[in-house]
């Protein structure tokens, strides 16, 4: 009995690779039967912060953009500070993690985050993704599983595609602002397999005075065979979107009246990026082994026109600047696990090798204005190279005790070749993490974790041969290629009450080094280490079989470690983040959703003299359905048209006829007003 508990579990969790195929027939019965919308029932996992969202919530809530799947995981914030076809703005336990450095990000075993990127170390744009397609959501917080490498200390997500859908769909949504995005999605029988597919066009022009004119297609085709035990997939994607950008804006500037609170001051700001992959996964199980494994090429383009200080370097072109990379990556990610007796104790034991290659030319950062190229600051020609290998070993010492144990160790090679002699270079860096968990329980449906691990995530690799500043040719020392993490959290889980799922956990999170957005240079850098706790309560409520209730509440504290007299506090750390959601499913024709999120004020800057406004933003939709056939939706987007900011920054710009020095001031990107967008859709 505990035996085939240990195999149930180890099916849940990924426990060879990052290719989180587990579909509803891994979990045990009754937690399918009961939650429906998610995979959190007490044994499912090895933390109180770990879980599972499917494809039946993720279809019945309102998105404003694709990244926000990312909110279905409890206490992440997603906004954004540009233009839309850029990675949005993600906050996580006390983070502004930037674009997403220290969280990772999976589509079927791909990483999303782009390591030693033109715009932002761990850039995560999750636009080539077709929502009706993600089948299942699995989420981890907290370095404490061996199977996670750079960027996961703060957590982990992994997105993975359907490998069937029950109908096959075409929709079309229309609203404001010359907004329109039509999809087709679908599957069919093919061999022994299924093919199943997705494309979708969409435009948006937004709320701004420079219409955004964000116009994107993508597509995806996927064969896929076999069942949960002896499965294979291969899957092509492809992506291109364009924009202008809507940057952050200077609040002086709009309390002057010089600008609208949806205006620009450089309209010429925008980009346009590309990105293809070809993607493969294999899982096979026996009763007492189970192999994963996948590979991936991607190849990817991005071109960015960004203007964040105005006239501050500048005084006579403004100081906007391209940054423009192309990439081709490629990797793999490889594991068995076999479970077996030992002494009469059930145990299973993993080991996994992970490997990923990246080569990106040019990466370059150019002077430019109203787009046109003045000059080259800085271009260079990136070789990275990693690889992990990880063991892990799971034992069931009692009928309440279940141990897991792991170590990991990741190798790096950077290799730059750059226009500025002295920043060329190679180097080589390896790091080691353990990891440790217990799983006490279940008594009275509750179970109880206690967890601890070492992680960390990779510098830019121009960062790590640095010897003068791209701009001013100043002498700089380089940086740390790998920086440690180091995260201890204890949980409780329970089902006590009927219809009730509730966990909470007490964490804590140490950074030898902190990575922050630069407001003058438009990226992040590395800074002094930081410490960081928090407490989150997770709740899913379901009040009976056509009404659900969500309720997350998260609290953090964080600050530098190493003292400095402009302060220890952390520019941009979120400390509060709230959730409620209702959804309303199947109510006879009717079907709806309610969501509010709220995140609070943080401070700016170090010693936390300007600090941001709070956040609170709801989303509705109602649904209804004619027959079989045809359904249509109405979704309402900042629903109480609240005047708030997607995100906040403090730093010095400069305006025409201000002093040479600047002007200190917050920088913000307004929350889109209040907007309705309406969705027709057939199934054939």
């Amino acid at each position: 009995m505990i035996y085939k508990s240990i195999v149930a579990l180890a099916t849940f969790l990924p426990l060879a690779v990052h290719a989180d195929t587990t579909d509803a027939a891994d979990t045990p019965e009754t937690t399918v039967q009961v939650r429906g919308h998610y995979d959190n029932g007490v044994g499912t996992s090895n933390a109180a912060s770990q879980g599972a969202v499917t494809a039946e919530l993720i279809a019945n809530r309102p998105a404003l953009r694709p990244g926000e799947l990312l909110e279905f995981v409890p206490g992440v914030i997603v906004t954004q500070h540009s233009g839309d076809g850029k990675a949005n703005q993600y906050f996580l336990r006390g983070f502004n993690l930037d674009h997403g450095t220290d969280f990772a990000t999976f589509v079927d075993g791909m990483p999303v985050n782009m390591r030693t990127h033109a715009h932002g170390q761990g850039y995560t744009d999750l636009n080539f993704l077709i929502p009706e397609l993600v089948d299942r959501i699995n989420y981890k917080k907290g370095p404490y599983y061996a199977d996670e490498g750079d960027f996961a200390s703060a957590g982990a997500a992994h997105l993975t595609l359907a490998n069937k859908l029950r109908e096959n769909t075409a929709s079309l949504s229309v609203g404001e602002n010359q907004y329109y995005r039509s999809v087709v999605t679908g599957s069919t029988p093919m061999g022994a397999g299924n093919l199943v597919y997705g494309a979708e066009l969409g435009h948006n022009n937004g709320p701004w005075v420079e219409p955004e004119a964000f116009h994107k297609s993508l597509g995806v085709l996927r064969y896929a065979q076999g069942a949960s035990d002896d499965q294979f997939t291969v899957t092509g994607m492809f992506y291109k979107g364009a924009w202008h950008a809507s940057n952050q804006i200077p609040l002086r500037a709009v309390q002057s009246g010089e600008i609208d609170p949806f205006g620009a001051i450089d309209p010429t700001d925008g980009g346009e990026t590309s990105r293809y992959s070809l993607s493969a996964t294999m899982r096979k199980r026996t009763s007492d082994a189970l192999f994963q494994a996948n590979a991936y090429v991607v190849q990817s383009s991005l071109t960015l026109y960004n203007d964040f200080t105005y006239f501050l370097d500048d005084p006579v072109n403004g100081d906007q600047s391209r940054q423009t990379e192309k990439r081709r990556m490629a990797g793999f990610d490889v594991g068995q696990t076999w479970f077996s007796h030992w002494g009469g104790l059930d145990v299973s034991n993993k080991v996994g090798l992970q490997g990923r290659y990246d080569y990106i030319s040019p990466l370059g950062l150019y002077k430019t204005a109203h787009q046109q190229t003045l000059g080259v600051i800085t271009e260079s020609k990136v070789k990275e190279a990693s690889a992990g290998a990880y063991v892990e070993n799971t034992v069931q010492w009692l009928p309440w005790m279940r141990t897991t144990a792991g170590l990991r160790y990741d190798r790096y090679r950077f290799d730059v070749d750059s226009n500025i002699a002295e920043n060329s270079g190679k180097v080589s860096a390896g790091t080691t993490s353990p990891k440790f968990s217990v799983v006490l329980g279940p008594w009275a449906k509750t179970e109880f974790f206690i967890n601890y691990g070492e992680g960390f995530h990779s510098n830019d690799a121009r960062g790590t041969t640095v010897h003068l500043t791209p701009k001013e040719r100043e002498p700089i020392d380089p940086v740390t290629p790998l920086v440690k993490t180091r995260g201890a959290e204890i949980g409780a889980r329970t089902e006590f009450l009927p219809g009730l799922q509730s966990s909470m956990a007490l964490w804590k999170l140490r950074s030898e080094s902190e990575l922050v957005f630069s407001g003058d240079a438009g990226d992040t850098s590395p800074s002094r280490g930081s410490y960081r706790s928090g407490i989150e309560w997770n709740n899913h409520y379901i009040a009976n079989s056509w009404l659900l209730f969500d309720l997350d509440m998260v609290y953090s504290r964080s600050h530098y470690t190493e003292h400095d007299p402009v302060g220890d506090y952390i520019p941009g750390a979120i400390g509060k983040v709230a959730s409620f959601g209702a959804t309303v499913m199947d109510m006879g024709p009717w079907s709806g959703a309610f969501q509010m999120r709220y995140f609070g004020p943080r401070p700016l800057i170090e010693d936390n003299s300007q600090r941001s406004a709070s956040t609170a933003i709801a989303y509705a939709r109602v649904g209804y359905k004619f027959n079989r056939r045809w359904t249509v939706q109405l979704d309402a987007f900042n629903l109480f048209d609240r005047k708030a900011s997607d995100v906040d920054y403090y730093y010095a710009s400069r305006l025409p006829g201000e002093p040479a020095e600047g002007v200190d001031d917050i920088h913000y990107h307004p929350a889109e007003r209040r907007t309705f967008r309406l969705t027709v859709k057939t199934t054939f």
